[in-house]
């Protein structure tokens, strides 16, 4: 006898088809979507708009100043010499300085915890709530910049300096002082923001998105005039004087960001100097050049080290080689003039 078996009907065979179909779209769509979501929620793979970056980033300037203003008023510097730098120079560090930096650092990380800040000081103390940012956008950016740009949160690079010329700061030479903060993607400087505290104005720009400050009309590539570190007068002046001749016009000013506004185009009672070429002859921290650096940058200008290379702003702090920034000239030509640095320190 033939042995004994189960037929299926074509229908029954088909329901069956169906049901299998559905419990592995089931189970394969559950699963594939657990994994985005892990993947949605890993560290670094957030998308930030770079305009919130830029309004949080001229936030933190302004409530960093508004400690620095502060700290002034009330007379309590506390002013000590926290190191020396590499050329043998004294680093200050005053409450002004540890304050701005509470405020400017914490206000950054709480609002975006994934990405990377680097800021001139280094404070573990317990603070206090920080008032967190609202995430609107001044009108100001917004009629200015109206398309942005997204960036991963593993891609941006936060440089803060809470108090830039520190050492005029002590000597009340306030018309020098800056807070600064500067956002990195890959290495690239994109967003830059100068708040000067003492003069109440705050100087802002993004690469291909816009500004609140503008290009001079005019300037002179032939004969420029220099602006250098009044911290490193002897050398500076002497490279300048061989670059440019020894008739060069020489002026000396504190602070990183004081020296890139000079080559802008703002009113003398926001910012006395004016400059053509902004010239520095020792290794200068990343804090200090980075939002200068993305200001120029974002008008056309450029910053580089002395022998014309761009700066990488994604993680070491030094940048070594000088600086030599211009806008509204031929950088190249500038390069071109720009002497041995070791034949002029040996001078």
């Amino acid at each position: 006898m033939a042995p004994m078996g189960i037929r299926l009907s074509p229908l029954g065979v088909a329901v069956f088809a169906l049901l299998t179909v559905g419990v592995l779209y089931h189970f394969y769509s559950g699963f594939l979507a657990g994994k985005i979501a892990i993947f949605r929620k890993m560290p670094g793979s957030d998308r930030i708009d770079l305009r919130e970056m830029l309004a949080l980033s001229v936030e933190a300037a302004i409530r960093g100043g508004e400690e620095v203003k502060r700290v002034m008023e009330e007379g309590e510097l506390h002013g000590k010499t926290k190191g020396k730098t590499k050329e043998g120079a004294d680093e200050m560090l005053t409450n002004g300085d540890l304050q701005s930096h509470r405020k400017m650092y914490h206000l950054i990380k709480n609002t975006f915890p994934s990405i990377q800040v680097y800021s001139e000081e280094h404070d573990t103390t317990n603070v206090a709530e920080i008032a967190p940012w609202d995430h609107v956008i001044p009108k100001e950016i917004l009629d200015k910049i109206t398309t942005t740009e997204e960036a991963f949160s593993d891609s941006i690079t936060v440089w803060i300096d809470p108090l830039d010329a520190t050492q005029e700061y002590t000597e009340k030479l306030l018309q020098y002082v800056t807070t600064m903060v500067c956002v990195a993607v890959n290495g690239k400087p994109i967003i830059g923001v100068i708040h000067k505290p003492f003069a109440d104005f705050t100087a802002w720009a993004m690469v291909h998105g816009g500004s609140n400050v503008s290009v001079r009309k005019s300037y002179n590539e032939n004969n420029p005039k220099v602006i250098i570190s009044r911290s490193h007068t002897g050398t500076g002046k002497a490279f300048a004087q061989k670059a440019f001749g020894n008739d060069t016009d020489i002026g000396e000013a504190g602070g990183a960001g004081y020296k890139v506004l000079s080559l802008l185009s703002i009113p003398d009672d926001k910012q006395p100097d004016h400059a053509d070429v902004y010239l520095h002859v020792t290794n200068i921290k990343k804090w200090d050049i980075c939002a200068g650096n993305a200001v120029l940058e974002a008008l056309g200008g450029q910053m580089t080290t002395l022998q014309g290379n761009m700066i990488d702003y994604t993680d070491s702090e030094l940048n070594e080689g000088g600086i030599l920034a211009s806008i509204g000239v031929s950088h190249k030509i500038l390069l071109a003039k720009m002497p041995d640095l070791k034949s002029v320190k040996t001078q």
